[in-house]
């Protein structure tokens, strides 16, 4: 049996109580206490390390029953920060924030996933911002990236169809032109961890988030954090079969639930109907939906009622306590949200029936913000399984602990 050192222990004390903090605060050493079963000592000794580094500050007393008034203790979202990218076949966006995942600047450009210099692309786009948030600036902890596909616990051998990239090892090449940490993920993770460091998943331990768009992606969130299966690929919900002998799939396979409901199978049915004209894509489909075409509109339920069940199916498998629903197919959601809505409940195990399903409005940026969450993850997440990105995070962070102090502190 693997002894757990007390460096550890400590290390993984911290973490959590600095992941509290972050999300409850303004709070109490002896609230930290209570929801974290940890000894006052303990929990002394963990803010006194984290007050040094210039991560937590005192931000108010709380009113007096009796006694000395109690600190409240609040996080520094200024102590560092992180860069996300988010990375499409043909562009990428990327945003800075802070520990708060507050937006503090942000960027986009074009981007040839597919071309023969794509690394060398990327980290020639990448290094501008890396420097510029270098520069006199806190701790840059590192750079999240989310991408369409596979990446293998994270430490960057990346396989995706829609970049054309098999296996390809990006973090490693990443880091050394960056010379940061440089985290990777299935950009629907980045989005789930996002949910949960900041958003409605927050006070939610087990939850889904589904995408639709360019193609359909899920993210797991069991007890609090990411599942990712014994390979990293758990969530190619896309690739699920849904119908016999149905269309070709970009996966090789037919009848995936991505060649039926995601937008390029959208557009192709509308060209088959006769609704759309050769080149028009599903932008131009949505908008005669929302002129009131028949046609138009007709594809679009079908879609719906396909998704619903397969989300149905997830949900009576999994049984989360809610599913968000994000992506930029969204953006025709009320095309979509009747017959989806209506296959859901009609698939829905009797006991799941209550589960809630919410839809995101889409913003790209998001996605972004989602791949530099993977950065406050590696911050915030405390756990006793140590993976080599998240310590090269921390690590990074106790680096800065001069440059946090100088900039935050006093």
């Amino acid at each position: 049996m693997r002894r757990i050192s007390p460096t550890l222990v400590g290390d993984v004390n911290r973490t959590a109580v600095l992941a509290l903090i972050a999300q409850q605060s303004p709070i109490s050493r002896s609230d930290i206490a209570r929801r974290l079963a940890l000894s006052p000592a303990t929990v002394t000794a963990a803010t006194r390390n984290l007050l040094e580094r210039g991560l937590i500050t005192v931000v108010e007393r709380a009113p007096s029953r009796g006694g000395r008034p109690a600190l409240l203790l609040g996080l520094v979202a200024s102590a560092a920060h992180a860069l996300g990218v988010k990375i499409a076949a043909d562009h990428l966006v990327g945003v800075r924030v802070d520990l708060d995942a507050n937006a503090l600047d942000s960027f986009e450009g074009p981007f040839d996933a597919a071309g023969p210099q794509a690394l060398a692309d990327l980290a020639g786009i990448l290094k501008p911002h890396v420097a510029r948030s270098t520069d006199g600036q806190p701790s840059l902890l590192g750079s999240g990236l989310g991408v369409p596909g596979i990446a293998a616990d994270g430490l960057g051998g990346v396989t995706s169809p829609v970049l054309g990239w098999d296996s390809l090892a990006i973090a490693e090449r990443l880091e050394h032109e960056l010379d940061v940490p440089v985290l990777i993920d299935n950009d629907v993770n980045t989005l789930a961890i996002a949910e949960r460091l900041y958003g409605r998943g927050r006070s939610t331990d087990h939850f889904l988030t589904v995408t639709i768009g360019r193609g359909v992606g899920l993210g797991i969130v069991v007890g609090g954090d990411v599942y990712r299966g014994a390979n990293g690929g758990a969530g190619e919900f896309g690739h699920v079969a849904v119908v016999d002998d149905g269309p070709l799939c970009e996966c090789g396979k037919r009848g995936c639930l991505e060649a039926l409901v995601a937008d390029p199978a959208l557009v192709r049915e509308g060209q088959a109907l006769g609704v759309l004209a050769r080149g028009e894509g599903v932008d131009h489909l949505r908008a005669l939906a929302n002129e009131g075409d028949e046609r138009a509109r007709a594809i679009y339920r079908a879609a719906g009622g396909t998704l619903g069940r397969a989300v149905a199916n997830l949900v009576n498998v999994l049984s989360p306590e809610r599913v968000f629903v994000s992506g930029e197919g969204t953006q025709a959601w009320a095309h979509l949200a009747d017959s989806f809505d209506s296959a859901l409940k009609e698939s829905l195990f009797a006991p799941f029936r209550d589960t809630r399903v919410e839809i995101d409005p889409w913003d790209d940026a998001r996605w972004a913000k989602g791949a530099a969450a993977l950065v406050l993850r590696a911050t915030f997440v405390p756990t006793l399984v140590q993976r080599e990105p998240d310590e090269s995070v921390r690590a990074r962070l106790a680096q800065g602990e001069t440059l946090i102090r100088a900039g935050s502190v006093g």
